[in-house]
């Protein structure tokens, strides 16, 4: 029996107010949607299909190829979504996996398990349940003899259905040759005045058919509908990532402020204290110590390296090499093996060749920086004329001596030292020293004179 998906993400999200439609908000650097699709990734699926509603446009966007879209024109309920989504599928002989698109916790493997008790029984629906105390979920209701036979909503719950502990999971698996003539009897007598697509298992019961249930851990059931409801499943998804790290090898001073994204990619050995934020396609090697206060998008890290305090965005970090404190790799920053970026250095498109060293207070702009180069306090690469970007070429086993200018384009040859102070405007040849000062002068009894100028100004006023 073909398996085909129906992911429920036409609503607005009303509670978030936000623009954005709710299944686009993120965690831990995904779309909600993207976690439920990712879980259905492993699954032998013939079809998936996304119902969208709210930001139709935008939520079709990151559609992954191979999933397709069906229009919910109006939410008038769960039950109306799931109606849009069967349009134009074959539902007929197949199994119909029905779940939300905001549900980031649940599992591939939870999935899987309720497909396969599907199966096995040769119900005609299967639901995902959950022992919880009272809360918002709806109630699975059971006759004497233990077989679910209702799913009531909490809206027309009355006080004794409410104590049931038991309550509905939002994941539903329907043999497709009810599925459709049950979502055709739906109506919207109930308190909500909406197509619940709950009734269906009411329906299903009421027929005599045997309806199945699949108990699972409450945390997979967590549901997004509020800020509040995503700051709590952040921190659960950022505990199971942190988690499955540690597993894997990956020492963490405080797990609990430690921010990785989902995308991040970390080997055995790497070691991170608190404040470690990483996010995109952020890969680290092993032995590597990130921390504390590090925030690194879409940089690679190698093994060995060091970095702390320090920002870096679209960068590369060789192996051995050391970032920080207070740090800033903008894109296009690629430190090599065995290179120093220091305290209060900022980089932006600028390689630092092997070994190359950039000790404290300077900022390298589109520059090119040769093996085993220093570079002294204070230095600039003056890279921007206001119209355009010119570039800096600083050879090999370089000395730019403390507070020079480079007014690019400019290139300082192999071996070259260029002194203190300097504002180089011309090449400097390979093992030469460039020095830009002008004769020093000496004004005596200067302080005298402004002193005087100060107490003729007071008298004056």
């Amino acid at each position: 029996m073909a398996v085909k998906a129906l992911v429920l993400a036409a609503g607005a999200g009303t509670r978030m107010k936000s623009n954005a439609p709710k299944v686009l908000h993120d965690l831990a650097g995904l779309p909600l949607l993207q976690w439920v699709l990712d879980a259905l990734a492993p699954i032998a699926l013939d079809e998936t299909v996304v119902v969208v509603g709210h930001g139709a446009e935008e939520v079709e966007k990151i559609l992954p190829e191979g999933v397709t879209s069906r229009l919910q024109d109006q939410q008038l309920g769960t039950g109306d979504a799931a109606r849009a989504g069967v349009v134009g599928m074959e539902i007929i002989g197949n199994a119909i996996l029905v779940l939300p698109g905001d549900m980031p916790l649940l599992t591939g493997s939870t999935i899987r398990r309720l497909l396969d008790a599907h199966q096995a029984t040769n119900a005609a629906a299967t639901v995902l349940t959950a022992e919880i105390q009272p809360s918002d979920f709806g109630r699975i209701l059971r006759n004497e003899a233990g077989e679910l036979v209702r799913i009531v909503e909490v809206r027309d719950a009355d006080p004794d259905e409410l104590a049931v502990q038991e309550v509905n999971g939002g994941v539903y698996v329907f043999s497709g040759d009810l599925f459709g003539e049950a979502l055709d009897d739906l109506t919207t007598d109930n308190a909500q005045g909406e197509y619940y697509l709950t009734d269906v298992i009411g329906w299903l019961a009421g027929a005599g058919h045997k309806v199945g249930a699949v108990v699972t851990d409450p945390v997979e059931l967590t549901g997004v509908n509020s800020h509040q409801q995503l700051a709590g499943a952040a921190r659960l998804v950022r505990r199971r990532i942190n988690e499955g790290w540690m597993a894997e090898g990956v020492w963490m001073q405080d797990p609990d402020r430690v921010y990785i994204g989902a995308r991040v990619r970390l080997s055995p050995g790497v070691r991170i204290f608190p404040d470690v934020h990483l996010e995109g396609a952020t890969e680290v090697g092993s032995d590597s110590v990130l921390g504390p206060d590090v925030y690194a998008l879409d940089t690679r890290i190698g093994t060995g390296s060091r970095v702390w305090y320090s920002v870096m965005r679209g960068s590369t970090v060789g192996d051995g090499a050391e970032v920080g404190p207070y740090a800033s790799l903008r894109p296009g920053s690629v430190l090599e093996a065995r290179s120093k970026l220091g305290t209060f250095v900022e980089t932006k498109n600028t390689r630092l060749g092997e070994g190359a060293k950039v000790p404290h207070l300077a900022y390298m702009g589109d520059a090119d920086i040769g093996a085993r180069a220093n570079v002294g306090a204070g230095s600039i690469t003056c890279n921007y004329d206001g119209v355009s970007k010119y570039t800096t070429k600083i050879g090999e086993r370089a000395f730019i001596g403390s507070d020079t200018m480079l007014v690019a384009p400019v290139t300082i040859g192999d071996d070259a030292f260029t002194g203190a102070g300097s504002v180089i405007t011309q090449d400097v040849s390979p093992g030469a020293l460039a020095v830009e000062r002008n004769e020093q002068k000496e004004i005596r009894g200067y302080a005298a004179r402004v002193e005087a100028r100060k107490k003729k100004k007071q008298q004056d006023t």
